[in-house]
């Protein structure tokens, strides 16, 4: 099972095309989401893409007799953030888990099961210096990071920050995936 979680930012709105694909291909897929995410794609959309309810509340169990955070984290292949906002960056860094996405991302054992990151955000929000300190710690917490994109972003500028295309997320799953196949456990 692969876990989507996505946060909020305009971008949200490329990972519908990254759901479908993957369930195309025959991956399940959860999708679970932040309260701010749901302000730019409902999760209605998302629902109906995987034929699954949507996670928006860690505490409330759609599957499994356990906690649903524990349940998703114990069965996942791979967990993907993204858009992964600077509030999000900063939670995870910090350990703060007081949503289903950053709930999910901290139940993962990353030593088993990747955790990819995708930032994605306005380039000046991206080269704060406390973004910057947030991504190098979670780098060396074992998270896996795909790099901003350059390009027109949402703030009508050009710059990095911009979510990479449902296609490159895609090769990073599949690249991750295969890297935790062949890891001796």
């Amino acid at each position: 099972m692969i876990l989507i979680g996505i946060t909020g930012g305009v971008a949200a709105y490329k990972m519908a095309s990254l759901v479908s694909d993957l369930v195309q291909s025959g991956r399940n897929v959860v999708v679970a989401m932040t309260e701010a995410a749901t302000r730019f794609v409902g999760p209605l959309t998302f629902q109906s893409l995987t034929g699954r309810e949507v996670v928006l509340c860690p505490w409330t169990a759609t599957e499994g007799l356990e906690s649903p955070h524990i349940h998703l984290a114990r069965i996942a292949s791979l967990m993907l953030v993204a858009p992964c906002s600077m509030d999000m960056l900063g939670q995870l860094a910090g350990g703060r888990c007081d949503n289903a996405v950053s709930l999910l991302a901290a139940s993962i054992d990353r030593e088993r099961t990747p955790v990819l990151l995708a930032p994605s955000m306005n380039e000046t929000m991206l080269d704060q210096p406390a973004t910057r300190r947030n991504l190098a710690q979670l780098r060396e917490d074992g998270f896996g990071i795909i790099e901003p994109a350059p390009g027109w972003q949402a703030c009508r500028t050009e710059g990095r920050g911009r979510l990479p295309e449902p296609e490159e997320l895609r090769s990073a799953i599949d690249a991750a995936l295969e890297r935790a196949v062949s890891v001796p456990s």
